[in-house]
């Protein structure tokens, strides 16, 4: 199926690894000329702007500076066509609730909530000067399944979903869509790493991170975890012309996780 990417230009945070680097590497598939902003940049992105139209920008999206920086260096490029906002940060809070104090809170709203809000509105005055474009912002299933282990992040995923739903319902009739997906559990670091989710409460615990994540990908009718490269797979299809009428929209992905309506 032709997504009729080819040659237009997206934007991705977060694109250094994970769900991020397997949407870059998706999109380029697709034909699509691809910005990744992330703070560093990882071996799987370094080859990947040597082999392919991908450019890399070093940007701290949690700075209020940093999303205007990397529109502005996408836009040497170009008008921006598409973007997808990946960039957020879990962290688990194994110690309650009240070992949260303000600036954790801040820092989770600033790259999970805020860095999106803030490089939408550095990209939408090309998409609006175009009559087009398409805005895919990835979420989680905590928006809607509060977990107090990671209770900041669900509060910051849970405005990013309401935004999407919002914005979707203003840009609507310029052209533009907007949708969110929400992936549960990932096989990336932010899980799996050595100081992922499972590693960080296992050790809290006393336990073994691979008890952890047994235990988390049972409660998945799938019995496993997704893929990145699912998740990939359909945010590139809501950022394609395929999904032409889609807007305002928010997609799970998260092997059955979720059992209620």
């Amino acid at each position: 199926m032709d997504l009729r990417l080819t040659g237009k230009l997206a934007v991705v945070t977060g694109a250094s690894k994970g769900i991020g680097l397997a949407i870059t590497r998706a999109l380029v598939a697709e034909g699509a000329r691809v910005i990744a902003g992330a703070r560093d940049r990882s071996l799987e992105l370094t080859e990947l702007t040597e082999s392919s139209d991908v450019h890399h920008v070093a940007v701290d999206l949690s700075d209020a500076s940093g999303p205007p920086q990397l529109i502005a260096a996408a836009r040497k490029h170009g008008s921006v066509d598409v973007l997808v906002n990946n960039v957020g940060a879990v962290t688990p809070r194994v110690d309650g609730f009240l070992a949260v104090p303000d600036d954790s809170w801040l820092a989770s709203l600033n790259l999970t909530f805020l860095a999106a809000v803030r490089t939408t509105r550095a990209a939408l005055p090309d998409m609006l000067a175009a009559g087009s474009g398409a805005i895919v912002n990835v979420s989680s299933v905590n928006a809607f399944l509060p977990d107090p282990t990671v209770i900041d992040y669900c509060a910051a995923k849970a405005a990013l979903t309401n935004f999407t739903k919002a914005l979707s319902q203003e840009l609507g009739p310029t052209g533009i869509r907007v949708n969110s997906v929400s992936p549960g559990p990932v096989a990336t670091g932010l899980w799996l790493g050595d100081h992922g989710v499972a590693a960080t409460i296992a050790e809290a615990r006393g336990g073994d991170p691979a008890t952890i994540e047994q235990a988390a990908a049972s409660q998945m009718a799938t019995g496993r975890f997704t893929r990145p490269e699912e998740v990939a797979d359909l945010v590139v299809l809501l950022a394609s012309e395929r999904a032409g009428n889609v807007t305002g929209s928010d997609f799970m992905i998260d092997g059955g996780l979720i059992k209620t309506l």
